[in-house]
């Protein structure tokens, strides 16, 4: 609920200082039509606040988030089985990882301690 709070006070900080800067480039498109000034001082906005809303609303994970699959190799021991992999934590991103590494039950551990080691170096 923090979170959402702190969220939320960023957003209503950011809304508020959308105004002045939507005031600035409707006066500037004055001389046009009111419709197309609205309209480009929208775009304006959307290019500018876009990345500060994606900032705001960014999450991460403070836990590992795994992926699971059944008869997998473990790209470590070689066993057969279920394969687990770490595929989001904190700043760890392996979404898009086009080559997945999975892990038997016993060697993912030692693979988390690993990733661990890497996020405190960040």
């Amino acid at each position: 609920m923090k979170k959402f709070l702190m969220q939320y006070g960023a957003y209503l900080i950011r809304w508020q200082l959308s105004s002045p800067i939507l005031a600035v480039v409707l006066i500037v498109f004055a001389d046009t039509n009111t419709w197309l000034a609205t309209v480009l001082a929208n775009c304006i906005g959307g290019c500018l606040f876009f990345w500060i809303d994606r900032f705001i609303f960014k999450s991460v994970s403070k836990e590992p988030i795994w992926e699971i699959h059944e008869d997998c190799t473990c790209a470590d021991c070689g066993e057969a089985g279920t394969g687990y992999r770490i595929i989001e934590w904190l700043r760890y991103d392996k979404r898009q990882d086009k080559e997945p590494q999975y892990r038997c039950s016993a060697c993912r551990i030692v693979k988390m301690e690993e990733v661990c080691k890497r996020i405190k170096k960040l």
